[in-house]
């Protein structure tokens, strides 16, 4: 006994200071959501800087040698081989490698492609981010509505239990009234203790996307009424994931260019100069030009043009999947939002007709005809009528704004 009272002493305790520690949460619509998550977002801003350095590797690629100048050097003399006559040579060198026929321009598309699919991969991000703070602050809003819920059968169950208390000190009730109440009371504080929790998760899952507390409201977020129709094909080809696969693309295409224009290694061009100290020599100073032609080789372009071919590939495979898989998502999302429609008229009945119910039966135990076993039963199926209507009017929102996101509305 002493042990479960200590314990509690310090779950009150912390609990206290957490929410003294935890700042209330800010509540903003889904638009200023995406925004706020998307400033924070550390994957939009290691796209960024992969992004400037493609813009920066296309900027290089438009120099006029294929790498930076090469320096070389010479020195001989007899002395190693014991003559020792004062023969020596002093020779240096400077030369640059060359661009192949088409070689630069190829480069700078390559560089060009990766910046313009890296464009698209923010785009795709900022989707994705998107719809995971659509789906976090709908779990938020449900977790919400199933802990109103459960705090309705508590309270409702806490009067009964008074009421039956009470009936039974004056003898209007027997005991075994008094007990079912209390059963039905626990009962529902403990379904109201797991719906705390389970909010307290799903606002921890929202709060990773922004870095604080937040609460996102979706109720008013999104209106079809002023949508414009778009066909299913053009919804599929204004898809970021689409098109950023169809960049992807370009970019193998252009790497493909690149690799066939880089054939052989770079040849280099360059001057040389020598300077000589040996006796009687005439020519102590020349100055020559030097150049390096490496020959193509199997044994190098085969492997290059092997990756090339190999990422061409992949890209096409991963457009056609890309495709595919949005083709079946908006399919998905129109099938969601006609069923969600449905659902939260039909809810909204049962909802309606649950509650006049629970009224009705408890109406009859108060005057004696109807036991209480059947009275708590009808309200907490008008409870959970009540959480299931609750719950398909935020999934009839998350549906409407998910099918806002596939048109290319930002709502």
């Amino acid at each position: 006994m002493r042990e479960i009272l200590l314990l509690g002493i310090v779950a009150s305790s912390f609990g206290m200071l957490s929410a003294n520690a935890q700042p209330a949460p800010e509540k903003m619509d889904f638009h200023r959501a995406v925004n706020m998550a998307w400033a924070v977002d550390p994957v939009r801003t290691e796209l960024q800087v992969s992004h400037h350095s493609a813009k920066a590797r296309s900027n290089a690629a438009g120099s006029w040698f294929a790498g930076g100048p090469i320096l070389s050097g010479e020195y001989m003399d007899d002395h190693a081989i014991g003559s020792n006559e004062g023969y020596t040579t002093y020779q240096g060198g400077v030369s640059v490698p060359l661009w192949l026929p088409g070689q630069g321009s190829a480069t700078r598309q390559v560089a060009s492609a990766e910046a313009a699919s890296l464009d698209e991969q923010l785009n795709v991000e900022y989707l994705s981010l998107s719809i995971r703070i659509l789906d976090a602050a709908a779990k938020a809003q449900i977790a919400q509505e199933r802990l109103r819920a459960a705090r309705r059968l508590y309270e409702y169950a806490s009067k009964i239990n008074s009421f039956t208390t009470h009936a039974v000190h004056v003898g209007e009730s027997s005991s075994s009234e008094s007990q079912i109440a209390q059963s039905e009371m626990e009962n529902a504080h403990n379904e109201q203790a797991l719906a705390q929790e389970y909010l307290e998760n799903a606002q921890a899952e929202l709060e990773v996307l922004f870095g604080r507390p937040v609460e996102v409201d979706l109720s008013h977020s999104g209106d079809m009424a002023h949508a414009h129709f778009v066909e299913p094909r053009d919804m599929e080809d204004n898809d970021p994931r689409v098109k950023a696969a169809h960049k992807n693309v370009e970019a193998a295409q252009a790497n493909m260019k690149l690799a066939r224009r880089s054939f052989m290694p770079n040849p280099e061009v360059g001057i040389d100069v020598i300077h000589e100290k040996q006796y009687g020599s005439p020519w102590d100073d020349r100055v020559g030009v030097n150049f390096s032609i490496p020959l193509p080789s199997e044994a190098r372009n085969t492997p290059i043009m092997s990756e090339a071919s190999n990422r061409l590939a992949s890209a096409n495979s991963q457009e056609i999947q890309a495709r595919r898989m949005v083709h079946l998502e908006i399919s998905r999302v129109r099938t969601r939002l006609i069923a969600a429609t449905a659902a939260r008229q039909t809810t909204r009945i049962a909802a309606s007709n649950m509650q006049k119910r629970a009224e009705a039966e408890e109406h009859a135990w108060r005057l004696g005809e109807a036991t209480l076993e059947t009275v708590m039963q009808a309200e907490q199926a008008a409870c959970n009528a009540q959480f299931a209507n609750a719950r398909a009017e935020v999934e009839w929102h998350v549906a409407t704004l998910r099918m806002m996101i596939a048109m290319g509305i930002t709502p």
